[in-house]
């Protein structure tokens, strides 16, 4: 009897020992998904904070909903008009300029252009102020009815690039290339 008592003793402690450390493996394998979805919840926030390779994103990037900046990381074709739209500052900073960059164009780390992208619309029409358009091209027509839009010298504008009047084109930047008629 007393042999049986210890045994089932020995089999208890053993028994909880077990179910202690799988515990804490179910325990630390939860924090391990935790960290993963954490990591991946991160990555998902900077890749549409700002980075697109895809037509839709592209147009939702650029709605007033968007970000201040939208970089692509491929060509782009959209079969649509694009409006780019709403008021947004430098580096998402309020107490910084109004300002908003369209980047079709990959680079090192020191800021140098590595590689350039085409974003293929028929027309875009530009409604953000201070619109900087840089590194790549824009295949289509541009018509510009903000102030202070700004075509960067590392980029082209294959179409034509139209002013909603005066004001918008004496605020304008025009140090890249445009194929088509200024008007």
């Amino acid at each position: 009897m007393r042999f049986k008592l210890i045994f089932m003793s020995f089999l208890s402690l053993l028994l909880v020992g077990f179910l202690a450390a799988c515990g804490a493996d179910e325990e630390e394998q939860t924090d391990e998904n935790a960290t993963n979805d954490t990591e991946e919840t991160e990555e998902d926030v900077v890749t549409t904070a700002s980075l697109v390779d895809q037509p839709d994103a592209f147009v939702d990037a650029v709605s007033e909903d968007g970000t201040w900046i939208i970089a692509t990381l491929d060509d782009i074709t959209i079969d649509e008009d694009v409006v780019v739209a709403g008021e947004f500052h430098d580096k998402d900073d309020e107490s910084s300029d109004i300002y908003r960059k369209i980047a079709p164009y990959t680079q090192d780390e020191d800021h140098n252009i590595t590689d350039s992208f085409t974003i293929t619309v028929p027309s875009m029409t530009v409604q953000s102020e201070n619109l900087n358009f840089q590194g790549g091209t824009l295949e289509g027509d541009v018509i510009v009815e903000a102030n202070g839009f700004m075509l960067d010298e590392t980029a082209t504008i294959d179409g034509n690039l139209q002013f909603a009047n005066e004001e918008a084109e004496s605020s304008a930047t025009i140090d890249g290339e445009v194929t088509g008629e200024i008007e």
